[in-house]
């Protein structure tokens, strides 16, 4: 289990050396990252298994930063540090973290919106808009589709929990009439 304290301090040491001209593109390359070591279970075990010499991993994440390509300054710089401080294993949670200090930034909240059946793009756009006013920040929503809802939307913004899914109006109608 990583330590979230040590994944913020990463993340902001690598907003803080310059990541902050072009978070959102240095973020997009640290999820593409995470994303291709997240697939792959051996290249994960690789980078994650102290008994490899750092030479040795730094010629490994050398060829991903070629391959990706990883190009936006200082995110090459800062995958060798990781390997020499033995911090590439935090990587998913330094991702997660760098995220969301970008989004705070850039006035960005991120959230999640569950309903029974997919949801069309405009409607999303206005889910955003409508939210985006109560919340005062620019919000992006994630749609997730769960046919145990049965119908209305669920979204999670932040802390903040909107339900107006059907189920959970069953459910408080059941606990209404036992009591």
């Amino acid at each position: 289990m990583v330590n979230v304290s040590v994944a913020r301090r990463y993340a902001r040491a690598l907003l803080e050396a310059g990541a902050d001209k072009d978070a959102d593109r240095v973020s997009t390359q640290l999820e593409s990252l995470n994303d291709l070591v997240h697939a792959r279970p051996e290249l994960q075990a690789f980078l994650a298994d102290p008994t490899y010499t750092r030479a040795q991993q730094h010629a490994v994440v050398d060829v991903l930063i070629r391959e990706l390509p990883i190009d936006a300054e200082p995110l090459p710089r800062f995958l060798r540090l990781l390997i020499d401080r033995r911090r590439l294993a935090s990587l998913p949670q330094i991702a997660r973290q760098f995220r969301d200090l970008a989004d705070a930034k850039a006035g960005r909240i991120r959230g999640k919106v569950v309903s029974a059946v997919a949801l069309p793009a405009d409607t999303l756009k206005q889910l955003e808009a409508a939210l985006g006013s109560v919340t005062k920040s620019k919000v992006l929503l994630q749609a997730e589709v769960d046919p145990s809802v049965l119908g209305g939307v669920s979204t999670q913004v932040g802390s903040v929990l909107y339900d107006g899914t059907l189920r959970t109006g069953l459910d408080e109608i059941r606990r209404a009439l036992k009591r």
